[in-house]
């Protein structure tokens, strides 16, 4: 194992070289392996992830199906090869097949820095180096809003952009302009704030035609049922 390597690539150095180690050694090198510490920083990655995607999204089912794709093997997979996690894998000459592995030491990996310097420094590694971006699975507001303006014939709209935040904290704010209107959101990365306020745009839009849709019997409009 490259220890020195891996230090430079996930960008922190322990201080206890051992919880780095048990975090990359399988089962099948040792009983003193990683998947205590997998359990722990599945934990930690969740509440790390949730609270830096808490202002991103307004409905609960929408931060649930985020948080679900970001932590999900899929993703942290790709994140753990580039990190070099699984060519530092301590394990049996025959142990081959473990594709579970990859995602999982990554969550290990969250654990032995928390072990190590405390949510500060898992909380650095995560944001630096989890793919924030990645989009949500069949959700995409601003697509929704430019075929809907397609199909009225108009052109493809456009987003002003604007960072709000600091280096430590980002956060930018984006404002999209339909028929003569202006909708703006705000969030934790620019391609979620351009969702939001196509989705603000979205839900007016959607508003405005239940408004205008005539009611079929003139009596509930009189009553006030529509």
């Amino acid at each position: 194992m490259d220890i020195q390597g891996v230090e430079k690539s996930i960008g922190y150095v322990f201080r206890d070289k051992s919880l780095m180690v048990r975090a990359l050694t399988l089962p099948s090198y040792s009983e003193d392996n990683y998947q205590s510490l997998e359990f722990f920083g599945d934990a930690i990655l969740e509440f790390i992830v949730s609270e830096k995607i808490y202002n991103e999204a307004q409905r609960e089912g929408v931060l649930t199906e985020r948080r679900k794709a970001l932590v999900a093997d899929s993703a942290l997979a790709p994140v753990s090869r580039r990190l070099g996690l699984d060519r530092n894998l301590m394990k049996s000459a025959g142990d081959n097949t473990n594709k579970k592995a990859t995602p999982s030491v990554y969550e290990s990996m969250v654990a032995a820095i928390y072990l190590d310097g405390g949510m500060d420094e898992a909380r650095k590694f995560v944001l630096r180096t989890l793919d924030f971006e990645a989009p949500l699975p069949g959700v995409n507001y601003k697509g929704d809003l430019q075929e809907l303006l397609q199909a009225k014939g108009l052109p493809c709209p456009v987003y002003e952009k604007s960072s709000i935040g600091t280096p430590q904290e980002p956060w930018f704010k984006a404002a999209v302009e339909v028929f003569g209107k202006q909708f703006s959101a705000e969030a934790g990365s620019v391609r979620g704030a351009e969702q939001l306020a196509a989705k603000a745009a979205l839900d007016d839009l959607a508003a405005a035609a239940g408004r205008t849709e005539k009611p079929e019997n003139p009596e509930d409009m009189e009553k006030g049922t529509v």
